[in-house]
């Protein structure tokens, strides 16, 4: 279902949907800048995994306020806590939304797929017949989408201004009181670590394949090494999951304090510390801490390396650069530490616990 000139459907609107805007091209919804309980239960879910990409609205034009041809036009991507995220900054102001079809994804990683882009925008300013909708020529965009728009081409084409709004929707009642003007803090990216920390569920239940596959390797060394249905199941298995909190949490919220250029390096430095201090107080046989030694840091490292994609001062180069040089050396270091484990076992099985 898209709204783009719609009859009236009040059997299949969503709740923020509060009533219909008539205009020559049809109705179109206009939505309430409150979030319910639904909204925010809803983005706390995608915050921690859960059916993220499923998370959408329909592409098409909508109104807040009492929008008319005089109105500002903002443009946003479909995935719903980004048009939550506008919607909820918009009270006291009449203004039409378009939100265009990003498959669900974030207005700044759309943008650097391309589903928030020059073609995108174009189509819907055409099949919306914006011009005809507006007296105006001029679109206002989020910062982050300026990657994936080509704007001279948009003009060019559709004879529509685009003009790029702030970085962060709290801003906008100020950026259109100011005549579409942003300050030097507006135009500024954060990542504090209150926006860091918002990053870290969503992170730490991604980590679950790395989970099962460290429990799956662990039960199989404590079932070659006899210890299978020993309390040393258990305890041996906790610094696995302490490398997957370093990696996906702890990396995230103490980023730039932990010296080092880059997430993969950052990772395995905190985790070889940690482990090493594990390992000198855990009374374990040396097989087992050399195994750790090789294992935990890589865990670490590799899960820090997937904060790449929520940072803010990565570029494409250097996420390359790192690829070709972390990548294989988290590899061969987890590899080994499972050969040390296996043979060790297989030569020594009573001192492996």
């Amino acid at each position: 279902m898209t709204f783009e000139g719609t009859q009236k459907r009040e059997d299949t609107k969503p709740g923020w949907i509060i009533g219909w805007l008539p205009t020559r091209a049809g109705f179109f919804p206009k939505i309430s800048t409150r979030l319910s309980r639904y909204d925010i239960l809803g983005g706390w879910r995608v915050r921690w995994g859960f059916r993220r990409m499923d998370y959408r609205v329909s592409p098409g034009l909508y109104g807040v306020g009492k929008p008319d041809a005089d109105s500002p036009v903002l443009v946003t991507a479909n995935y719903k806590l980004s048009f939550d995220s506008l919607r909820k900054h918009l009270e006291g102001i009449n203004a039409w939304i378009i939100v265009l079809d990003t498959k669900g994804v974030n207005v700044w990683c759309s943008a650097g797929k391309g589903t928030f882009g020059t073609e995108e925008l174009i189509g819907k300013i055409k099949s919306l017949n914006l011009s005809a909708l507006v007296r105006h020529r001029t679109v206002i965009l989020p910062q982050l989408a300026a990657p994936g728009v080509a704007a001279h081409i948009v003009t060019r084409a559709t004879g529509f201004e685009v003009l790029y709004g702030p970085v962060r929707a709290v801003d906008l009642p100020l950026y259109l009181k100011n005549s579409c003007q942003a300050d030097r803090e507006m135009r500024t990216v954060t990542f504090t670590f209150a926006e860091r920390l918002a990053m870290v569920p969503v992170e730490v239940m991604l980590s679950w394949k790395i989970a099962l596959a460290a429990l799956a390797y662990h039960l199989f060394a404590q079932y070659f090494s006899g210890h299978l249905l020993t309390w040393s199941t258990v305890t041996q298995f906790l610094p696995y999951l302490g490398a997957i909190l370093i990696g996906s949490a702890l990396i995230p919220m103490l980023l730039p304090w932990i010296p080092g250029p880059s997430l993969a390096w950052k990772g395995w430095l905190v985790g070889i510390v940690v482990t090493l201090v594990f390992s000198g107080i855990n009374g374990y046989p040396w097989p087992v801490n050399m195994a750790y030694l090789l294992v935990l840091p890589a865990i670490s490292a590799f899960l820090a390396f997937n904060f790449t994609g929520c940072t803010t001062y990565t570029s494409l180069s250097g996420v390359k650069r790192e690829m070709r040089i972390a990548l294989p050396l988290i590899m061969v270091s987890a590899a080994l530490g499972i050969i040390v484990r296996f043979v060790c076992i297989w030569r020594t099985p009573w001192q492996t616990l």
